[in-house]
């Protein structure tokens, strides 16, 4: 008996399917694994309300790639677990759970960023009002917001009652949550948002791009 059309598109698009599913389970635990290596390895200005915390940068992988979401998550819950100087339960679980919600966030903001990107590429015009609607590097601040404000309000707050128990005030959690935020946009910014670009610009990075606008709109046809 002959397959019907559906039947014989399902069996075209499942290994396809398969396929995705395991290179985004790939690029999860490498994100994962990096963003460990690059909190331990400097670990001394990686934990703290003092701290610098490199890895910091891939949380801005969400904007190409969802399966970054997972891969900073669980980068961020096993640093914590293995913090040489841990601070608990709070922090594994506040600090992960804050990292998975900004990383979240990030993927939503930069979905019209995305669109412009699937849809215009990097290409420039030599008229300036055409130029005005193509993506830029601005068109990221916004999406990335999250990853600074998120962690300056949760990890800056608790952070003192941790450390400091004894010590809390108000003004000690207010330099907590500013010199997060500090840390967080030098990170973020400096290093994040240069990363995000330039991959962007890569094969890998707009196949992404592309499978995500592509499946955007096929659910608004739908």
């Amino acid at each position: 008996m002959l397959r019907s059309g559906v039947e014989e598109r399902d069996r075209i698009a499942n290994p396809r399917k398969r396929n995705e599913v395991i290179v985004s389970t790939v690029q999860s635990a490498l994100i994962a694994a990096l963003y460990i290596l690059l909190t331990l390895l400097p670990s001394f200005m990686s934990y703290g309300m003092l701290q610098l915390r490199v890895s910091e940068a891939l949380t801005v992988l969400p904007a190409i790639f969802p399966s970054a979401i997972t891969g900073v998550f669980l980068g961020c819950l096993l640093s914590n677990i293995l913090n040489p100087s841990p601070l608990g339960l709070i922090d594994v679980v506040a600090g992960s759970l804050t990292t998975l919600v900004a990383a979240f966030a990030t993927w939503r903001l930069a979905a019209p960023w995305r669109r412009k990107l699937a849809k215009e590429g990097f290409r420039r015009s030599e008229n300036r009002d055409e130029n005005k609607e193509l993506p830029t590097w601005r068109d990221l601040v916004i999406p990335l917001l999250p990853q600074v404000l998120l962690n300056a309000l949760v990890v800056g707050v608790y952070l003192p009652f941790l450390m400091t128990p004894q010590a809390v005030t108000f003004g000690l959690v207010a330099a907590s949550c500013g010199l997060l935020a500090l840390s967080q946009s030098i990170v973020v910014f400096g290093l994040g948002l240069p990363l995000v670009t330039a991959l962007a610009r890569t094969p890998m990075g707009m196949k992404s791009i592309r499978r995500q606008d592509a499946s955007f709109l096929t659910k608004r046809t739908d």
